[in-house]
């Protein structure tokens, strides 16, 4: 199942992996993990994004990417750093794009923008006070598809970046245990004049357990569209 608006389809294909395509081109965000796209090898992304270390999987890269995609990687992920088995992201036979916070620029014809993403003191911290994800750490993306925007967060509570921020999607991840609270994401959505709302990054494991028709019914009683997609890698 997948959500349209205008000319673009939107899959959630699990945990934070979303596939936006206008016909023309196709972009994933985060591929991967946690077995996700172990089913899944379309190898189209003309354009692969990547958030935070959190969610860099170069299987899941290699399961999306054309062979001429360009991968654009968070300049702060290093392999080396990860407490898992990793690979180097210069070890991938892509063009490789290292982003930076702040950083604008346009690729095939989509305009990409990093957006800071991080949690706050106040938001989404550790037993110790700590943030999940402290400043600096990792980006979200705000894309144009030709005048149509897509928003995605990444792994962050409601930031002071996002001040005049307008997006027509909102790819919205609801988990709440590591990112914004329903209820600020809906705050965020009629804030940033979202015109359609797709729920992503929940469910995939016992601390992302969301309930998303508790999410649309609240979001819709409060005017906003939101499309519920199944996971289908």
């Amino acid at each position: 199942m997948s959500a349209t608006y205008g000319d673009l389809t939107v899959d959630w294909l699990g945990y934070a992996t979303s596939r936006i395509t206008d016909g023309e081109r196709v972009v994933y965000i985060d591929p991967g993990r946690y077995g996700v796209l172990d089913d899944y090898d379309a190898r189209d992304g003309d354009l692969v994004l990547v958030t935070h270390d959190d969610h860099y999987d170069p299987d899941g890269i290699e399961r999306v990417a054309a062979d001429d995609a360009v991968v654009c990687v968070f300049e702060g992920i290093h392999s080396e750093e990860i407490d898992r088995e990793s690979r180097p992201v210069e070890d991938l036979d892509y063009e490789i794009r290292r982003v930076g916070i702040g950083d604008a620029f346009e690729i095939d014809g989509i305009g990409i923008e990093a957006i800071s993403a991080y949690n706050t003191p106040e938001g989404h911290v550790r037993g110790d006070g700590t943030p999940y994800h402290p400043e600096g750490e990792g980006v979200g993306y705000l894309l144009d598809f030709a005048g149509v925007s897509v928003f995605y967060p990444g792994d962050s509570d409601v930031v002071a970046e996002y001040e005049g921020l307008s997006a027509d999607v909102f790819l919205a991840p609801i988990d709440d245990a590591f990112t914004m609270s329903p209820d600020s994401i809906v705050d965020l959505a009629e804030r940033i004049g979202a015109d359609l709302v797709v729920p992503v990054h929940y469910d995939t494991f016992e601390a992302l357990e969301a309930n998303a028709e508790a999410f649309a019914a609240d979001a819709r009683d409060r005017g906003l569209a939101v499309e519920i997609l199944l996971p289908e890698a």
